[in-house]
């Protein structure tokens, strides 16, 4: 499969975040965000071997690991790849941009789904497979990027209707107002989580991290 990087890091996002990870970005995204923080992602990377992912993986020794991208559904491999390490008793979370079929990776042993609902801001909101949010489950997150009200108000009523299991993560583009993010969700007692990027405040937008 076509890969950018394979990283050791701290969970920044979703439902694990704070949780030591082991991360493999692929190469190639069909959309392009407006807000777009891993460009460098949309190269073509080089190949590996799923073996010899999974190998540098484990050396990383941790029971956690990210499949993201880039977007990761893109690569034919990433079955493959996500299967092997559930052989090994990892947990492994998809972060998708919602635009591709989930259906595939759905029931999985060891997979968590974080599939994007794309807002207005992202340019890229025409894209949404609104077909995978009735397949998602208790252990998965539907996240939304959030730059200002307009894509708040877009995902408040996304999710007036969604109703299902999955977790709900509300994101502020990095940079913008989250505590005017959270003072809506709060105003409107929404049931969603309001997320920071965990690995960008201890970092900065640094990538490999």
């Amino acid at each position: 499969m076509r890969v950018i990087e394979v990283f050791h890091s701290i969970q920044g996002e979703g439902l694990l975040t704070g949780v030591r990870t082991s991360f493999v970005r692929t190469a190639r995204c069909n959309l392009r965000c407006a807000w777009c923080d891993t460009p460098y992602s949309f190269g073509p990377g080089r190949e590996r071997s799923v073996r010899s992912l999974v190998a540098e993986v484990a050396r990383h020794r941790t029971r956690h690991a990210c499949l993201t991208g880039g977007e990761p559904l893109l690569q034919r491999e990433s079955l493959e790849l996500v299967r092997a390490l559930g052989e090994r008793g990892m947990t492994t979370v998809i972060e998708t941009g919602g635009s591709l079929d989930v259906g595939p990776y759905v029931g999985l042993p060891g997979v968590h789904l974080s599939v994007d609902v794309k807002c207005p801001s992202s340019r890229m909101e025409s894209h949404n497979r609104w077909a995978n949010l009735p397949k998602l489950g208790a252990q998965d997150t539907v996240k939304f990027v959030v730059g200002d009200r307009r894509d708040y108000l877009y995902a408040r009523r996304v999710l007036r209707s969604y109703g299902g299991p999955a977790a709900i993560v509300l994101q502020p583009v990095w940079g913008t107002d989250a505590g005017r993010l959270a003072d809506w969700v709060l105003a409107d007692r929404l049931d969603a989580r309001v997320m920071l990027q965990e690995h960008k405040v201890l970092w900065g937008d640094v990538p490999g991290r």
